[in-house]
């Protein structure tokens, strides 16, 4: 910890800055790492059980919130149509609920 001398800090992977009054503003993460409804969620988990889909070359996911709710929302490129309701039972086959 630089800040204490024999201290401990850990690496949360929380982003903030130091305001001008002492308190500290929370800015996001610093990694792909999301909470949605309690859970913690890795984007590139998702991301990479979709790329194994045969149609899907690639996948990225990105967590939107609109009016208050969190979502996920999976952009992906390959051969041939995919219905995005074909991608969503793919998904819902590999991962867990909360993270389809």
């Amino acid at each position: 910890d630089p800040f204490v001398e024999g201290g401990r800090m850990y690496k949360s992977g929380d982003l903030g800055r130091w305001l001008p009054d002492g308190t500290i503003e929370y800015l996001g993460r610093n990694d792909f790492q999301v909470k949605i409804r309690g859970f913690r969620i890795e984007l590139g988990e998702i991301e990479a059980k979709l790329a194994q889909h045969e149609k899907i070359s690639e996948a990225v996911v990105v967590a939107r919130e609109q009016d208050g709710t969190k979502q996920l929302i999976a952009y992906t490129t390959g051969e041939g149509e995919l219905e995005a309701e074909a991608i969503r039972s793919f998904a819902q086959q590999r991962l867990p609920g909360y993270m389809v």
